[in-house]
């Protein structure tokens, strides 16, 4: 082991042998280029664990209907709410928890970890047979599945400072992405049987689970990336002597992430004691975590929406798409998402800065959820690529808002509370997604039921309900409440 135990001088950088997060911070130091590599990892990893977040809801009026919990056909969106909260609800309950494991013991152990939850727990949820066990599988799903907010503080670790918006918008565009391909996978191979019969046989494993095989896609692809994290390295600095020449950990942490001694004087005493306060007390950190909640809540509601919105009969306000047709739509935004996040937000970023793309993001949002029950009118071909355009502006939109908030939340915090702010962000985040499609659920089936309403008919009131949040969550971007970071500690450490 090289350990340097002499006084740090100007410009020296130093680095521990044993430590897996010096010798990643090395690698980084001496490539001037972007990270491919490890923005692979990051890219993958975050697919993983979004894709069974979502891919569940094209069929799940379906499955609801199938386990005959729901007495009218205008009650499965209310229990259909329930399934998709329990996976928030599981997440919201650990994820600070495994934001602890990560800063105690790596990025690594938890990103593993997470990866085979999904594997196992998302298998069993395409063999549900009750309702029971459908919510049960989901919430276990959730609640051992912690590595959003480890890949997130991974993102920003693993490149050099001016990278870090493309690291970071790499997490909430693959993100984005799951969460639209998911539901396409979903869509398309849910009940085989039905669709495909010359393949698959109403008495074969996949007609006898109807939901089984677009899990199983899932899975088999988690089972690659568990393989692929063999590989993944390690970012978390893990030295096992606590002084050095200058006398702190802290002191040669920040060298080692590129910090020269004259930078790390000026600002490691502003340093120390950002790490000795309480997270909860940081403001720029909680408000960002607040604002994004509210937006999360949003999104959460619109993914649990429209699939039953577009599913739905035409009496009820609805299009009567089949699931198919719901995975052709998410799939075109997908790829429209992933095109936009690669060319055009870092352009976006760098000329309005995180916060002023978050508010626009949320100010052109609000005409476009007005504009969905209105798209019930039509019909054909129209109808179908007008539900495309808005479902991309939609995703666009909205992952430009989140991504924002990413940013300031990793410049609120120095490296070593990294994964613990991320926990804090991602169990508040998930308690609020937990409320989300029960909240959304109840509305839905509420709002079916009074179609000849005086005041917001239909579904006018479920996106209206929407836009209010919208509308808040824009409110609460501005000062008092959202405050940026007075120092930026993505380049610090």
């Amino acid at each position: 082991m090289a350990e340097n135990k002499e006084p740090l001088m100007p410009g020296r950088k130093v680095y521990f042998d044993d430590c897996p997060g010096c010798r990643l911070q090395q690698h980084i130091d001496s490539k001037d280029g972007i990270p491919y590599i490890e923005f692979l990892f990051v890219w993958i990893v975050t697919l993983c664990t979004a894709l069974p977040i979502s891919s569940l809801f094209p069929f799940l009026y379906f499955m609801i209907r199938d386990l005959h919990i729901a007495k009218r056909e205008e009650d499965i969106g209310f229990y259909a709410g329930f399934v998709g909260a329990s996976f928030m609800l599981g997440r919201s309950i650990t994820s600070i928890f495994w934001g602890m494991v990560a800063d105690r013991y790596g990025r690594k152990p938890v990103i593993v970890f997470g990866i085979i939850s999904v594997i196992i727990f998302n298998t069993l949820f395409g063999f549900s047979t009750s309702y029971s066990m459908a919510i049960t599988t989901r919430f276990l799903l959730g609640a051992l599945n912690g590595l959003l907010g480890p890949i997130k503080a991974y993102a920003a670790e693993v490149c050099r400072p001016e990278y870090q918006a493309i690291g970071v918008s790499l997490v909430s565009t693959a993100w984005g992405i799951g969460l639209v391909v998911g539901p396409a996978l979903g869509g398309f191979f849910a009940q085989p049987a039905e669709k495909f019969p010359k393949i698959f046989s109403k008495e074969s494993l996949f007609g006898r689970f109807p939901y089984l095989l677009p899990c199983l896609i899932i899975s088999v692809f988690a089972v690659g990336v568990a393989i692929a994290c063999f590989w993944l390295p390690e970012t978390l600095h893990m030295h096992k002597e606590s002084k050095t020449g200058d006398g702190t950990i802290e002191a040669l942490e920040a060298c080692s992430n590129g910090s020269d001694s004259i930078r790390k004087n000026e600002n490691f005493e502003g340093r120390g004691s950002a790490s000795k306060e309480s997270l909860l007390k940081n403001w720029p950190l909680m408000s960002s975590i607040i604002v994004y909640c509210v937006f999360s809540l949003y999104d959460m509601a619109f993914t649990e929406i429209f699939p039953l919105w577009t599913e739905s009969d035409r009496k009820f306000g609805g299009l009567k798409y089949s699931s198919q047709d719901v995975g052709v739509i998410l799939a075109v935004s997908g790829f429209g998402l992933l095109v936009f996040q690669l060319s055009l937000y870092p352009l976006l970023e760098k000329t309005f800065g995180p916060i002023g793309l978050s508010r626009i993001g949320a100010v052109l949002t609000i005409p476009l959820m007005t504009s969905y029950p209105f798209m019930a009118m039509l019909s054909g071909a129209a109808l179908f690529v007008l539900v495309n355009c808005a479902t991309l502006l939609k995703n666009i939109l909205s992952v430009s808002v989140i991504t924002g908030l990413f940013i300031l939340q990793n410049k609120a915090v120095p490296q070593h509370q990294r994964g613990a702010a991320s926990g804090i962000a991602v169990a508040s985040q998930s308690l609020f997604k937990a409320v989300a499609p029960a909240c959304a659920g109840a509305i839905f089936s509420w709002a079916q039921r009074r179609q000849h309403s005086s005041f917001l008919p239909g579904d006018h009131l479920v996106f209206f309900s929407m836009n209010v949040i919208v509308f808040i969550g824009f409110l609460l971007t501005f000062r008092p409440f959202l405050v940026p970071p007075s120092t930026d500690y993505t380049i610090i450490t």
